[in-house]
């Protein structure tokens, strides 16, 4: 909204004083008319914005105009700070209404501790995108336009048409009462019910996304941090989960619980090996996180699994026991 784009420029302008018109749109991702447009709109307004010309012209406020944005005590700011890097809006599709959140809890600073903000932007790294075998940790993409719409019947406590496509299976709409949205490792999810069933639904997977006027069938409060944990032991317990006993290289040990549902047990085997026991969504599931560990995990049980590693080794030597 243009009101709010009006805010930032002004914030922009506080914070980092001089900035040329190509600067301010690409911070605004704007075009550089709609900023001189904007400019005269803040004039008009009474906001004391003034250009210099020149080389090293561009826009400026004039010395001590300040924006309110009172109610928040250092402490505060900083935390938001740390909160809003943390990853989640990229995948409500919340980046822009992040950016310019962020512009005005610094503006709420004491001029003082604006330096000390940008450090503590520098210096703290929350959920980056690789990790320390350099494998990428990328966020699922989500069209904005079916985020803004979730996200609208959430918050509004109306009923929610989504087109969603299970894996391996067709897309197909259904009408759902939402209840919140969660957002685990860079990956959006929604929870719902339907006829009165709890439903869980990875935003991924949701192709297209309507807001219903009726009012979505759901309690008045809700603690979200309960119903993911009581919806994830329902997932863990249920199905055709399989639980593993497996030997595991120490050093390999957070790889395998990263891949996993859960671990029922475990402890150290005298050769220095961790003994578990630790369960997957299926075999095809367990197959895959075991065979990524290579010769660091060993199967021990359920026979069917150790079988089909042990073809698909073998498979694997066959080929390159020949010659090319």
């Amino acid at each position: 909204m243009r009101a709010d784009r009006l805010v930032s420029l002004v914030l922009l302008l506080r914070q980092r004083g001089r900035l040329t018109a190509a600067e301010l749109a690409d911070e605004l991702e704007v075009s550089t008319r709609t900023v001189l447009r904007d400019i005269d709109a803040l004039s008009t307004a009474g906001v004391p914005v003034f250009a210099e010309r020149g080389r090293h012209g561009g826009f400026a406020l004039l010395p001590g105009f300040r924006t309110e944005l009172t109610g928040l005590t250092d402490d505060e700011a900083f935390a938001l700070l740390v909160a809003g890097s943390r990853r989640g809006t990229q995948a409500f599709g919340l980046d822009s209404a992040l950016a310019s959140a962020m512009l005005k809890v610094v503006d709420a600073l004491g001029e003082g501790h604006r330096g000390t903000a940008a450090e503590v932007a520098e210096r703290l790294l929350i959920d980056p995108d690789t990790d320390l075998l350099s494998r990428p940790l990328a966020e699922e993409e989500v069209p904005a336009s079916v985020t803004a719409e979730i996200r609208r019947a959430v918050f509004a406590g109306t009923k929610l048409r989504i087109r969603y496509a299970p894996v391996d299976e067709t897309p197909r709409w259904r009408t759902v009462d939402p209840i919140g949205l969660v957002v685990v490792r860079g990956r959006g999810y929604l929870l719902a019910t339907r006829s009165g069933a709890d439903r869980t639904y990875r935003l991924s997977r949701v192709s297209d996304a309507r807001q219903l006027p009726e009012l979505a069938e759901r309690p008045d409060r809700v603690d979200l941090a309960t119903a993911w944990r009581e919806r994830g032991t329902r997932f863990r317990t249920g199905g055709d989960n399989i639980t593993v006993s497996v030997l595991v290289n120490p050093r390999r040990r957070e790889e395998l619980v990263a891949t996993a549902l859960a671990v029922r047990a475990e402890e150290p085997e005298a050769d220095g090996r961790l003994r578990m026991d630790v369960t997957f969504q299926d075999t095809r599931h367990a197959e895959w996180a075991l065979w990524q560990l290579g010769i660091d995990a060993q199967a021990l049980a359920p026979d069917s699994l150790r079988t089909s590693l042990r073809d698909r080794a073998a498979a694997i030597a066959d080929r390159y026991r020949a010659q090319p």
